[in-house]
């Protein structure tokens, strides 16, 4: 259900290609081009905001401004995906909390005590911090749009999975991995964090790559700035 398919002949031969959508050569054309201009602009921005971003990290939790992190791409492709860093340097340690999904594919905190600044205080007040603040307001997402430009990454596409997530996945679930994974999409502006269902996201991430147009990109890009100065929860 919602394959395309495509009767040619090859040779002697008559070819049956089944996929998920066809794209032309155009189209791939103005979605790169879109990415690079976004990406640039993106770069631009990303420059203003470490100026005001980067001390208030180093100051909460001295260490390196930038987080790179293994993630799985387009095919199955492992790249290295920028963010600045709203964890602490042994983010790793204070893991010992619930995973809210209950789910390796996709992990999930209510609460999370590895980002900078948070803390439950003795009469079990939430503290938070820098880093919930830059997440909260998706900034820390900003060096994202480097990847963008090297070309690992598309503005609007699939949700970047861990490689620990993708070596959980089941068969259908891979279906996420065919196109480039996006700073943005139809996961992020359909209630983002308030999705907890990892059937859910495959779904959605199905849906935007078999209705794939330009039109939807510009759409969900729309519907991204909508969110993020709504402050509907973050990626």
């Amino acid at each position: 259900p919602g394959q395309k398919q495509i009767m040619e002949k090859v040779g002697s031969y008559t070819v049956l290609t089944t996929s998920m959508t066809f794209v032309s050569a155009k189209q791939l054309f103005i979605k790169r081009a879109m990415d690079i201009a976004c990406g640039l602009v993106g770069c631009l921005l990303t420059g203003i905001v470490f100026i005001f971003v980067a001390p208030a990290i180093y100051i909460s939790s001295p260490g390196p401004i930038f987080f790179s992190q293994e993630r799985v791409g387009k095919n199955g492709k492992k790249f290295k995906m920028y963010k600045f860093r709203s964890m602490y340097l042994d983010a790793e340690e204070r893991k010992a909390a619930q995973n809210k999904l209950g789910d390796a594919k996709m992990f999930k905190m209510d609460f999370d005590p590895r980002v900078i600044g948070n803390k439950i205080l003795p009469d079990g007040t939430k503290k938070t911090g820098i880093g919930s603040f830059i997440r909260s307001t998706s900034l820390d997402e900003f060096p994202q749009f480097f990847n963008v430009l090297k070309g690992d990454m598309s503005i609007v596409g699939t949700r970047p999975p861990l490689i620990g997530e993708v070596s959980e996945y089941e068969l259908h679930h891979r279906a996420r991995l065919a196109i480039k994974p996006g700073i943005t999409g139809m996961w992020q502006v359909s209630g983002r964090s308030d999705i907890t269902d990892f059937e859910e996201v495959v779904k959605l991430d199905t849906q935007y790559i078999s209705n794939w147009s330009v039109g939807l990109d510009i759409k969900i890009l729309l519907k991204t700035i909508l969110v993020v100065f709504k402050k509907e929860g973050s990626v």
